[in-house]
């Protein structure tokens, strides 16, 4: 099976909020307070659609069937941003999410800082994002991790 990336197009909006449902209420695995629930637009077409202009939105395909998506954007000049990836929780932990990170980052070999957040709760985060280099660097407000990569 082959991991591919297309940009994200309007007609991918319900699949794509259908996955990060499912994606979102499996974190209950991982140290989430409750079962139900995630970032804001998180299940909503009309959410998708718009990070599809405000962003870069692409999604994840494993031969021809969206599987996830992951979408990122400029912060300032050399630095940009993951704002959230996920995948369907049938096709977790085969090197998907990781594919889908360096293909995010080979998309802009001038970017020197990538930088994200992730919920102090969810126990398997740290990891995955350590694996593909970035390291926490602190806190925001709400007491969630901060991580860093620099290129």
């Amino acid at each position: 099976m082959q991991v591919r990336f297309e940009k994200a197009d309007p007609k991918d909006a319900r699949t794509l909020a259908e996955i990060c449902e499912r994606a979102f209420h499996s974190d209950v695995d991982y140290g989430a307070p409750g079962a139900t629930g995630g970032p804001p637009g998180y299940n909503s077409d009309r959410f998708q659609m718009r990070l599809m202009i405000s962003s870069e939105y692409y999604k994840i395909l494993l031969d021809d069937k969206i599987v996830g998506g992951i979408f990122f954007g400029v912060v300032a000049y050399q630095h940009y941003e993951l704002i959230r990836i996920f995948v369907d929780p049938a096709y977790q932990h085969q090197g998907i999410g990781a594919q889908a990170m360096a293909f995010m980052e080979s998309l802009h070999p001038e970017v020197k800082r990538w930088t994200l957040g992730t919920p102090q709760w969810n126990t398997r985060t740290p990891r995955f994002y350590e694996k593909c280099g970035y390291v926490q660097v602190g806190r925001d407000r709400h007491g969630d991790y901060l991580y860093e990569k620099k290129t």
